[in-house]
């Protein structure tokens, strides 16, 4: 790879989002149209949106389905995670993974310099890079051994 990665070149920028009055109904169906498993809640301002919470499918299953509540009377102020953890564009890897880590988290989102939403790291994409760096560390590993073994003939 080369270059170095954070979490503002890992993340995706299209994230699907939603707001505070919307109900859980309407958000489970924003879910299932952009075929997801959350929603950064945002907070619109002049700037652009400020993250202020993340609404997850087990949200929905845990606190909705689950205590069998009308998910058209809820809010998704109500069912969604207001103790957000957001993560700077520059926060590398290592510090997503510690993040993730440290707090239990699978999802964060990312913000650019003035707070606004610029984007979300999934565990799942941190997997994907680390499974490279190994498939290279292989690789090179391979290269050595096969040069090793041509330099004794």
């Amino acid at each position: 790879m080369g270059e170095r990665l954070d979490a503002g070149a890992i993340c995706t920028r299209l994230v699907t989002f939603a707001e505070r009055a919307m109900t859980v109904n309407e958000a489970a169906q924003l879910m299932r149209s952009h075929h997801v498993g959350c929603l950064v809640v945002t907070d619109d301002t002049p700037a652009g949106r400020v993250p202020v919470g993340i609404l997850t499918d087990r949200d929905i299953v845990t606190a909705v389905v689950a205590r069998d509540v009308d998910p058209r009377t809820l809010r998704v102020e109500d069912v969604m995670s207001a103790d957000l953890v957001v993560v700077p564009e520059d926060a590398s890897v290592i510090d997503l993974l510690r993040t993730m880590r440290s707090k239990g988290l699978r999802r964060l989102p990312v913000v650019d310099a003035q707070g606004l939403l610029a984007g979300l790291v999934t565990l799942d994409d941190l997997l994907g890079i680390i499974a490279e760096e190994l498939r290279a560390t292989v690789a090179a590993i391979e290269a050595e051994q096969a040069r090793e073994t041509r330099m004794r003939r």
